[in-house]
């Protein structure tokens, strides 16, 4: 008789089922906490990976593969939603390459961009081949370039199965009164925003209305691209940081934008190894409630 089923028979039943509660404890490994995508009921991380910028590295063999490593450490943390877009320049092939190399086609939440003010589905073609993926799972209007044109392509789209969730996204606070009006006006499955400790205009109305629309949110520059981290860390971590499990100020800042119930998931670009396993440590631990999270918009803008 195995171990286990032994200790089982011989226990009292309330003792057995502490063994079986800690069994699977040590059996299984923490996830990271999850939200669900409102259109769908799906579950996926609250932190993703974004690719602007970091990911942009040419035919530099060795910075590809350290990119790679980055998007495997992302997945053995429990990792999914990885974002990209043609604006990017060759993050779109080095996320492929990555990809094929980890075996990984399975596993990542794929979402990426149409950027033209024509042919956009030769675009998305195009994208597709670079991800090297049979079809991606979320499709977004990149800064509303040609919206008119590009979404009822994206909604053909996912109406003949080619695609699963539909999206427009926008950055550092612009347009957000056209964000708006499509979010009242169209059926989307998810919106893109810029979202941080410092930038919170989309507090006032994008965000309510998205819970209200069912839309599920991506928040980028989570970090301000880099500026708001080498700020913050000119300073001690507030020794209340760890009443929410935070041990750095990444993980502060993350935590701060995906506690909000509206935010789906923030996507933090990285090619550090160690950042991004800091990065995925915010979607793990406690999380702050409102009042704490106040304070930590109060502290930030005392620094």
């Amino acid at each position: 008789m195995r171990r286990r089923t032994l200790l089982l028979h011989l226990l009292p039943a309330s003792s057995a089922l502490g063994v079986v509660g800690a069994y699977a404890q040590n059996a299984a490994p923490s996830l990271p906490m999850s939200r669900p995508i409102p259109s769908s009921g799906e579950q996926i991380p609250v932190v993703g990976l974004g690719s602007w910028i970091t990911f942009n590295v040419g035919n530099d063999h060795p910075a590809r593969a350290q990119c790679a490593e980055v998007m495997r450490h992302f997945f053995d943390a429990g990792g999914r939603l990885i974002d990209s877009s043609p604006m990017y320049g060759s993050s779109q092939g080095v996320i492929g390459d990555g990809l094929q190399k980890l075996s990984a086609q399975q596993r990542v939440f794929a979402a990426d961009k149409v950027w033209t003010s024509s042919a956009g589905a030769a675009q998305i073609e195009m994208s597709r081949r670079h991800w090297r993926l049979p079809r991606f799972d979320l499709l977004q209007v990149h800064n509303l370039v040609a919206w008119q044109e590009q979404l009822p392509l994206l909604q053909a789209m996912k109406t003949a199965g080619k695609l699963r969730y539909v999206g427009i996204t926008t950055s550092e606070g612009r347009r957000h009164r056209e964000i708006e009006q499509i979010m009242r006006g169209h059926r989307i499955d998810f919106v893109q925003l810029s979202y941080n400790l410092l930038d919170r205009e989309a507090e006032e109305r994008l965000l309510p209305l998205a819970r209200e629309r069912g839309i599920a949110v991506l928040a980028n520059r989570p970090f301000r691209q880099g500026a708001l981290l080498h700020q913050l860390q000119r300073h001690p971590l507030p020794a209340w940081a760890s009443e929410i499990d935070c041990a750095n100020w990444a993980q502060f800042a993350l935590k701060f934008i995906v506690s909000h119930p509206a935010v789906t998931c923030a996507i933090p670009a990285t090619s550090n190894v160690a950042h991004v396993r800091e990065n995925m440590g915010a979607a793990f631990g406690r999380m702050p409630d409102e009042a704490f999270r106040r304070r930590m918009v109060t502290h930030t803008l005392g620094l």
